[in-house]
């Protein structure tokens, strides 16, 4: 990718549901997840993207699947409650914020989702879990960004 604003969006890794005690904020990655989560983190880094910036839900699953990116990545995880069933207007927001060039956000659907199909004019459908869809602007303001569609983008899963 080029010089402009960078938005990559990464839904969190599949998690586990197995100890009904754990509350929905504290629930782990599960097996596939655990696997999931590097493989993706380490098939974007082979792309050459490296963000200025990683923020994430405080979701334990959103977390570690943040931790496997910065590992890949070379960037530090910045955590944010408000990104925790964040829409999609509030993970635009959210990034825009940061006033980095280049920003991948690790959250939650239906939020990812709706983003993702507005960013790519419902080129993607659904974001599934680990699911990493990226955005490229040529522009370097986030305000112009936000008014037009990307210059590119990209779409991959783990399935």
């Amino acid at each position: 990718m080029s010089a402009g604003i960078r938005l990559v969006l990464v839904r969190h890794a599949k998690s586990d549901w197995g100890d009904a005690a754990l509350s929905d904020h504290d629930r782990p990655l599960n097996d596939r997840g655990m696997r999931d989560a590097p493989a993706m983190a380490d098939r974007l880094a082979r792309t050459g993207f490296r963000p200025d910036v990683i923020i994430a839900s405080t979701a334990l699953r959103a977390r570690t699947t943040a931790e496997a990116f910065a590992a890949a990545l070379g960037t530090a995880v910045s955590l944010d409650h408000e990104l925790y069933g964040a829409t999609a207007a509030m993970l635009w927001a959210k990034a825009e914020a940061t006033g980095a060039r280049s920003v991948l956000v690790v959250a939650h659907d239906p939020g990812m989702t709706v983003l993702a199909e507005r960013l790519s004019g419902d080129g993607i459908g659904h974001m599934p879990t680990c699911a990493v869809a990226a955005f490229a602007w040529d522009d370097d303001d986030w305000d112009v960004a936000g008014a037009s569609a990307p210059a590119s983008w990209t779409f991959d899963s783990p399935r």
